[in-house]
């Protein structure tokens, strides 16, 4: 408020209140851990336990091997291995590919006849990847921030930097987030030195910090792409992946405005010091963009409806499909269209 921004509330598909059997938030923090209520909705406690109740059957410890070509240029079901490691292959009218940024891709180039895998004509499956921007500051205060209580993932949030400001030199932009202060294990391998000033320093810092967090938009380059790695076998003798990415100029110089504006924030809420942790592209653990949608099979793998432009019986339903990253975590934004995919195969049921 000192600085004029705008600021609200920070979403996070937390329960306030009661919710179908679920108790509302208590603000314990175990967020990172397993909310132990279930009031972090996560996809155990929210998706899973309603599907399964509408005839939904899940195999678990099972993995997929390849998706099974069918003819005319359909999918017909896919091989993977059971618990016991055994083959087994499972035939299907339609398949919704949802194994993420990396694992998409990733069985997309083991299946299929052609030696580019499947739905990849236009050899864009694995390309674009984008992680997000990411950074993180801490604060140190001078009073007690009972950082240990609320919620991980952001109390307050802020959008004012979000749009594309030429005068910035970058294009898109970026969220910043309020947080709670640093763990205590946390603190004592990151910050507080080892030897005789060890709990000085715990004793100073502890309770008095909070954390702030900024996103920023990674902008798609063809250059940046997921490939399979044969120098790496899983269990079932199959690739890994090889991830090939490098930070664009335009990506260092919003990185550089969010540290920025992050020690702005955090100075004028009050802190004597602020700790900078850096940017990195590890920092983005958000994985994006490796088979996107669009209109045209020639610079897309799937359409609008998250259908892949070759194969007329798969659909895709996880962050792999996004076009652009945006500036702010994906997750509801991938539920919101695997949703909508639900919606347009039970529309497209007969034809399917």
């Amino acid at each position: 408020e000192r600085l004029g921004w705008h600021w609200w509330p920070t979403d996070q598909a937390i329960v306030t209140s009661p919710y179908q059997g679920r108790p509302a938030c208590d603000n314990r923090g175990y967020c990172a851990f397993g909310c132990p209520q279930g009031s972090l909705s996560t996809a155990d406690v929210s998706y899973w336990p309603r599907a399964l109740a509408l005839g939904a059957e899940l195999r678990t410890r099972c993995r997929v091997r390849e998706l099974l070509a069918g003819p005319g240029g359909r999918v017909g079901g896919v091989i993977y291995d059971d618990p016991d490691g055994r083959a087994s292959v499972l035939s299907a009218d339609v398949i919704v590919l949802a194994a993420g940024g990396l694992g998409t891709p990733r069985l997309l180039l083991l299946s299929g006849r052609r030696p580019g895998g499947l739905a990849n004509a236009a050899g864009l499956v694995g390309r674009h990847l984008m992680v997000h921007i990411q950074t993180i500051a801490v604060g140190t205060f001078g009073s007690r921030m009972d950082g240990w209580q609320g919620t991980l993932g952001g109390t307050v949030g802020t959008r004012q930097f979000y749009e594309t400001d030429p005068d910035r030199g970058y294009t898109g932009g970026f969220v910043m987030s309020g947080g709670r202060g640093v763990t205590p294990l946390t603190l004592a391998s990151g910050a507080a030195p080892w030897g005789s000033r060890h709990h000085e320093v715990m004793d100073s810092l502890l309770n008095r910090q909070m954390g702030a967090f900024a996103c920023g938009d990674d902008l798609p380059d063809p250059a940046n792409r997921v490939c399979l790695d044969w120098s790496a076998l899983d269990a079932s003798g199959l690739p890994g992946v090889s991830v090939r990415y490098q930070m664009s100029p335009d990506s260092r110089l919003m990185a550089q405005d969010m540290q920025r504006r992050l020690a702005e924030m955090l100075t004028a809420a009050g802190a004597h010091e602020v700790r900078d942790l850096g940017f990195a592209p590890l920092r983005g653990w958000h994985l994006l963009g490796t088979a996107r949608m669009g209109s045209s099979p020639a610079d897309s793998v799937v359409d609008a409806d998250q259908r892949a432009h070759e194969v007329p019986n798969l659909f895709i339903a996880d962050a792999s499909v996004f076009p652009t990253s945006g500036g702010v975590n994906p997750a509801n934004t991938v539920q919101a269209l695997a949703l909508r995919c639900a919606d347009r195969i039970w529309a497209l049921r007969r034809d399917l």
